[in-house]
């Protein structure tokens, strides 16, 4: 067995509405930080009003938009959302939609400090972990 130490600090909201709660709950992991990539999949969430309700609730944060996650998201567009974390100096990232939107999250969110190519962490290969992260969180628009 190895030995590991972890630390999972996860905070859940349940139920409707709860986003009026969005810019302190932010502002909590990232302090006076402004930087957010709003990652979604397909634009459900501007079809429903999802989008709208979060933005109006974010309006003193720059958002940054990058929809278009694939349903079992793909490493190329993985990469861009990476890159424009760099580019845009995104503190914080905000994934808005179902489990392949999360997942995304969670990869853009260690690559964007990666050293190497991202690639070799999916692969297992030695030595090769993310050890630094974006904070991040969800808004789960799934009813599972």
């Amino acid at each position: 067995m190895n030995d590991f130490e972890m630390y999972n600090p996860t905070r859940i909201l349940f139920g409707k509405n709860h986003y009026d709660k969005l810019p302190e709950l932010i502002e909590q992991n990232i302090g006076d930080k402004k930087n957010i990539l709003l990652l979604f999949g397909g634009g459900s969430i501007k079809k429903f009003g999802t989008y709208n309700q979060i933005a109006n609730q974010l309006k003193s944060f720059n958002l940054v938009e990058f929809g278009g996650i694939e349903a079992n998201p793909e490493f190329e567009t993985c990469l861009k959302a990476v890159e424009i974390c760099k580019e845009k100096n995104i503190d914080f990232i905000l994934a808005v939609g179902g489990g392949s939107v999360i997942d995304a999250a969670k990869f853009i969110s260690g690559a964007t400090f990666y050293k190497g190519d991202p690639w070799d962490v999916l692969l297992r290969k030695e030595d090769c972990t993310f050890n630094k992260a974006l904070p991040f969180g969800t808004v789960l628009t799934l009813p599972a």
